[in-house]
């Protein structure tokens, strides 16, 4: 529901009255009593965000793979290759595993 501006030019009264749209325009002042009180237009407070599950991230433009959000398997480590070890007086082969 919006705030609407209101001021009497009678008194000089200005408020605001926070009242829902379907509402009638307010016609008397609070003040003096007497009709004429005008709305204002008013350039409103803007958007305002309440509650959670509002993030910056919702609404940022995505270019690219979306990141992992943490749903799914996650990629296995790289297993290192084993050294292969030689020695100054022979040299030995790598070991090669057996086939199946």
């Amino acid at each position: 529901m919006p705030t609407y501006e209101y001021e009497c030019p009678k008194c000089g009264q200005a408020f605001e009255l926070f009242q829902s749209m379907r509402d009638e325009p307010l016609k008397k002042c609070p003040k003096c009593h007497k009709a004429g009180v005008k709305r204002l237009v008013g350039g409103g407070a803007g958007l305002i965000f309440k509650g959670s599950g509002f993030y910056i991230t919702d609404y940022k433009n995505k270019k690219g793979p979306a990141p992992s959000d943490g749903g799914g398997e996650a990629p296995k480590p790289a297993t290192p290759k084993p050294a292969t070890t030689t020695s100054s007086s022979e040299t030995k082969p790598a070991a090669t595993p057996a086939k199946k």
